[in-house]
């Protein structure tokens, strides 16, 4: 039996398809805090001639101005991929409760392959961490995108 995704992953993942649709990776980001949204965002590097602009940063970026502070306590991520270590290294500096996200990324992917970033000693902050929520969703749609591109 399917369960319903829970709905911060159903809109992280409709971000990463508008995403697509633009000509960007199809990432999205969420984040919340006691079940309401505070930001949104889709990877926009290219729109914003901005390598920094990945889903979870620009999604942190715009819940930290919202919530005028620098630290997101108690505020979960909820994203269509594995964060790669720049997205990692933003999480832990944020204080982010919890960390949920749908597709592992085996090549770029920094919390369960690659560095495992909180899981070094140096990391001051570590998340809950939960995978593979819509898991099969953010993969599909990451391999029709870059299927049309090759």
């Amino acid at each position: 039996m399917a369960f319903p995704l829970p709905a911060p992953m159903r809109l992280a993942l409709d971000l990463a398809g508008e995403a697509a649709a633009t000509d960007e990776v199809p990432v999205g980001a969420v984040v919340t805090r006691d079940g309401r949204v505070i930001a949104t965002s889709a990877n926009a590097m290219r729109t914003n001639h901005d390598p920094t602009a990945h889903a979870e940063i620009v999604a942190i970026r715009r819940a930290a101005e919202a919530l005028g502070a620098s630290r997101l306590d108690g505020c979960d991520l909820w994203v269509t991929l594995e964060p790669c270590a720049m997205c990692a290294g933003a999480i832990a500096h944020a204080r982010i409760a919890a960390l949920y996200y749908a597709a592992e990324d085996p090549k770029g992917g920094a919390v369960a392959h690659g560095p495992r970033l909180f899981a070094q000693p140096t990391c001051h902050h570590r998340p809950e961490i939960y995978g593979g929520i819509g898991a099969a969703e953010a993969a599909g749609l990451l391999r029709s995108f870059f299927a049309e591109r090759r």
